[in-house]
């Protein structure tokens, strides 16, 4: 081995010796960062949902963000594990910040939505929604995007930014709600038996409530058919159970009775004349 050899050998054990406790340690701390990333993430949303006093909404929001910052805090510690300044790599981090916010404009808008969900509130986990384009029960509001779960079983992600731009109804937020059912009956029926019928089937089921007391009412005398309206208040949970259990009873109490529930018809009037 010549000279040149032996000393361009003795560099890289040089650099090699020098330079692999750092690689080592970077790794170490980067595993070791990402595992403490990950456990102070899932603690944090455990904690937070076993409180009574935090919303159960805020967990997996909190959750993300407590994950991310160690994240970066790990990012900033491998390198200076190489001898970077921790400062410099802050402002170029901002800088670079600035750049992928500037790119990301519709990406962030969605972040910024869902902190303003959080704050107002107008919805929670487990409760159920319609945003206009999609109905479903809530099972998480994240970063930046909410997920839905359909009556059907379909997974929905919805952006935050467009649920905060779109008109929201939230149909669990309130403990009760109102019952509407609309059923036509034929002209040369008696309103009066019918409105009887129908209030006595309102009363007999224990899951309308009282007050607001059930009633029936005539709300239109239509083309084909006299309208009655059956109104009654039940709690959230048995709004749907109810609203099926009365269209099927007041067929079925309107057919017992004798009421006819009349298809459209017309009355065509021939005026007589004389054939050409």
């Amino acid at each position: 081995m010549n000279k040149e050899t032996s000393a361009a050998a003795e560099k890289v054990m040089e650099l090699v010796t020098t330079y692999a406790f750092e690689v080592i340690g970077a790794l170490v701390i980067l595993i070791v960062g990402w595992m403490v990333a990950g456990w102070a993430g899932r603690t944090t949303r455990q904690a937070l949902e076993k409180s009574s006093r935090v919303d159960s909404t805020l967990a997996p929001f909190l959750s993300n963000i407590v994950r991310y910052l160690i994240l970066a805090l790990v990012v900033i510690a491998v390198l200076g594990q190489f001898g970077v300044e921790t400062a410099s790599v802050i402002a170029v981090l901002g800088t670079a910040g600035l750049a992928v916010g500037l790119a990301l404009q519709g990406t962030l808008s969605h972040f910024a939505a869902g902190v303003v969900l959080l704050v107002l509130r107008p919805f929670r986990t487990g409760e159920v929604i319609d945003s206009g384009s999609q109905v479903g029960t809530v099972k998480e509001i994240g970063l930046f995007a909410t997920v839905l779960g359909t009556a059907d079983g379909i997974f929905v992600y919805v952006p935050n930014g467009q649920l905060l731009n779109s008109v929201l109804m939230n149909y669990s937020r309130n403990p009760t709600r109102r019952i509407d059912v609309v059923v036509g009956i034929s002209y040369g029926d008696d309103v009066r038996k019918a409105l009887s019928v129908a209030l006595s089937l309102l009363e007999a089921d224990s899951r309308i409530l009282k007050d607001p007391a059930p009633e029936t009412m005539v709300v239109a005398l239509a083309d084909n058919a006299v309208n009655i309206n059956l109104r009654c208040w039940v709690n959230g949970g048995d709004y749907w159970p109810t609203l099926f259990d009365i269209n099927k009873g007041i067929k079925l109490r309107l057919d017992t009775e004798g009421i006819t529930i009349p298809f459209p018809q017309r009355d065509v009037h021939i005026v007589g004349g004389t054939a050409a």
